[in-house]
């Protein structure tokens, strides 16, 4: 009788968790779905892990959203879109905008960068744009002050486009062992000549702000204009793999490590979410305490919508309404494991009488922040 033979090698297309990129197929959300009115800020609107990043005071104008518009038979069911609202057709030398994901540099060791044997990297992603011409994505080393780019030309107008660019290991300086940001991917949109007046920086080396992103088109320069991207993988090596699809809780659980959605606005516009039990600590001051789903990447801030009458305090004898929270962080109470919080506002109640917290308006909403 034959004995099947256990193959021996050939599987690292089966290696778990090989894309550096968290959240690639766009699919959690869950600060929104859809921010207006956005520009050159360095802040997270919708899509988990893809920051807006920017400089300068131009006045173009995008609606960031996560979409459903996504390349045909490829397993994908959400990606993320720029869609230009108010144009900007002569740029100032400082302005730019980018999609920015910032990686731990815990995560990198395996890469070994700094050293001779250091990894390549290979970048692949799907994107769409009516604006064709030529992009830049740039891998920005900030432990080190180094960085390296690619460019890549959209051909085809509005129609979705698989594009791969690999980048050379770089011996040169070592990625921090610790959870601060040491690497980020970013995808440039638009571009001053600060930062497209040298020449494009093909391979790694001291960051010059000039060659950072020479060539870029302006997305910005027509309201017509809009970007969409999904499938975002980066990966070790000089090849692109298929796209590491993971269920979809594995992946909200990695977006939970940097920011958790206790009440989110989905659930606070239902008017009436449930936050948790909650105890007057005394007469005025209500506590509410609890762990986090993951261990967060360090202690949080608190992300809030605030004002009068948003949360309640429900208990057998009364009804009392809590301005806003603070988080807790005296004597270590509040750490990246577990939060406390207390109310800000004045109420009347009784020591060690228990209850429970929840929204009562559609704008409240309590999340946790320990993005990068």
């Amino acid at each position: 009788m034959a004995i099947s033979k256990i193959p021996s090698a050939g599987f690292q297309d089966n290696v778990k968790f090989r894309n550096i990129i968290i959240n690639g197929d766009m699919s959690i959300a869950q600060r929104g779905t859809s921010e207006a009115s956005v520009g050159n800020s360095f802040t997270y609107f919708t899509v988990d892990r893809f920051k807006l990043g920017g400089s300068g005071s131009s006045g173009a104008r995008f609606t960031m959203s996560q979409d459903t518009d996504v390349p045909t038979g490829q397993g994908f069911a959400k990606s993320l879109k720029m869609d230009c609202t108010t144009a900007d057709g002569s740029l100032g030398a400082s302005d730019s905008i980018q999609i920015v994901q910032r990686i731990e540099g815990q995560n990198l060791q395996y890469l070994k960068k700094g050293t001779s044997n250091a990894e390549s990297l290979t970048l692949s992603f799907w994107v769409k744009s009516n604006k064709t011409g030529t992009y830049i994505a740039e891998l920005r080393d900030t432990d080190n002050n180094r960085t390296i780019s690619k460019a890549y030309t959209i051909d085809s107008a509005s129609t979705w486009e698989k594009k791969t660019l690999t980048f050379e290991g770089d011996t040169t300086g070592a990625f921090d062992n610790d959870n601060n940001a040491s690497l980020r991917l970013i995808h440039w949109l638009y571009a001053g000549t600060d930062y497209t007046s040298g020449t494009l920086q093909t391979s790694w080396g001291t960051l010059t702000a000039t060659d950072r992103a020479v060539g870029q088109v302006n997305l910005a320069d027509s309201t017509d204009n809009d970007w969409y991207i999904t499938g975002v993988q980066l990966e070790a090596g000089t090849t692109a793999s298929d796209f590491e699809f993971l269920p979809y809780d594995v992946n909200l659980r990695r977006c939970y490590r940097y920011y958790w959605g206790w009440w989110d606005k989905a659930d606070a516009a239902s008017n009436g979410a449930i936050g948790g039990m909650a105890v007057n600590y005394s007469s005025s001051i209500v506590y509410i305490s609890g762990h986090f789903p993951v261990e967060m990447r360090t202690t949080p801030s608190l992300d809030q919508g605030s004002g009068t009458a948003f949360y309640r305090f429900l208990r057998a004898s009364a009804t009392d309404f809590l301005d806003d929270f603070e988080l807790s962080t005296n004597n270590g109470r509040t750490n990246e494991r577990g939060y406390e919080l207390f109310n800000n506002s004045d109420i009347s109640g009784t020591a060690g009488h228990g209850g429970w917290i929840r929204c009562n308006n559609a704008s409240a909403f309590v999340n946790f922040d320990a993005e990068l």
